[in-house]
């Protein structure tokens, strides 16, 4: 099994790790009530999605 000779810095490891970053998630307005929500989801404001009612939304 290979072994590390040296030790890694901090600078290496810090810039290695510069891609390990969160994602903002993407938001687009719902065409029906025009909420924001995620594309391909149920609206969590109207139930809706593709048109038709998906889910039962509590007012």
């Amino acid at each position: 099994m290979a072994v590390p000779k040296r030790r890694t810095s901090k600078r290496k490891k810090r810039a290695r790790r510069t891609h390990y970053k969160a994602v903002r998630p993407t938001l687009q307005p719902c065409p029906r009530c025009g909420d924001m929500k995620q594309p391909h989801r149920v609206c969590p404001t109207c139930g809706y999605y593709n048109g038709e009612q998906r889910v039962t939304v509590e007012d």
